[in-house]
């Protein structure tokens, strides 16, 4: 098991590299239209009806995300005021966010019930599965407990993959029906945010493994 665990956390390695590569190579499509990538989040907020959420340009590379606590889409400087295929996908894919958080979808709204539960589980999760290892021949609860802990966060890793698709689902459909890109600009940013899918989906499968990986340890320490 430890070893499915690595080998998945090369291709997340590889996957990761595979979309900054993309995301780099798009970056010289320029957009037919000129929009700009907060150009076009403005734009999809505006055909939803959405008026209560801000776009704001954030610092760094692949930090773009919504934040529905604030209702906020934030945007990295090379996505705000960026105008490629690269930059109108992920800005489209955010606003997709906020538009699941205006419809209710049901997925969101359980993604974002989980966070607190979250904050606690990975700020003393490793702690309390550590704690159990060295008890373990003593008692096997603080190991149960931890492994307890680490279901929580595989639970949202995998909770997070349809929200994300669907996102990308919404965000793609829109650019397409609103003809903000071109038929390649399309295919172009369509495979960008099949990359990025990717990412999650390694790291579901990434937890996932790491999850098997505690219950073989805790199932060693029963027999």
């Amino acid at each position: 098991m430890r070893i499915i665990s690595i080998v998945i956390f090369l291709l997340s390695l590889l996957i990761h590299q595979i979309l900054k590569w993309k995301l780099a190579r798009y970056a010289s499509m320029q957009l037919r239209s000129g929009l700009t990538g907060a150009e076009i989040a403005a734009k999809m907020l505006q055909y939803y009806g959405i008026r209560d959420v801000t776009i704001s340009c954030t610092q760094g590379h692949l930090t773009d995300h919504y934040n529905p606590v604030n209702k906020t889409v934030n945007l990295s400087e090379t996505v705000f005021y960026a105008s490629n295929a690269g930059s109108a996908a992920v800005a489209a894919h955010e606003c997709g966010h906020a538009v699941q958080h205006a419809k209710g979808y049901a997925f969101l709204k359980f993604r974002s019930a989980m966070v607190p539960l979250l904050s606690f589980t990975s700020r003393y999760m490793m702690w309390i599965i550590l704690i159990g290892i060295f008890l373990a021949r003593t008692t096997l609860l603080p190991l149960e407990i931890g492994i307890g802990l680490f279901a929580v966060t595989t639970l949202f890793t995998f909770i997070t993959l349809p929200v994300e698709f669907d996102a990308s689902r919404r965000a793609l459909a829109w650019i397409n029906q609103q003809n903000i890109v071109s038929s390649q600009e399309y295919t172009a940013a369509k495979n960008a945010l099949w990359w990025a899918a990717m990412t999650y989906v390694m790291a579901a499968l990434g937890s996932l493994a790491e999850l098997l990986h505690l219950l073989s340890i805790l199932n060693r320490r029963r027999d």
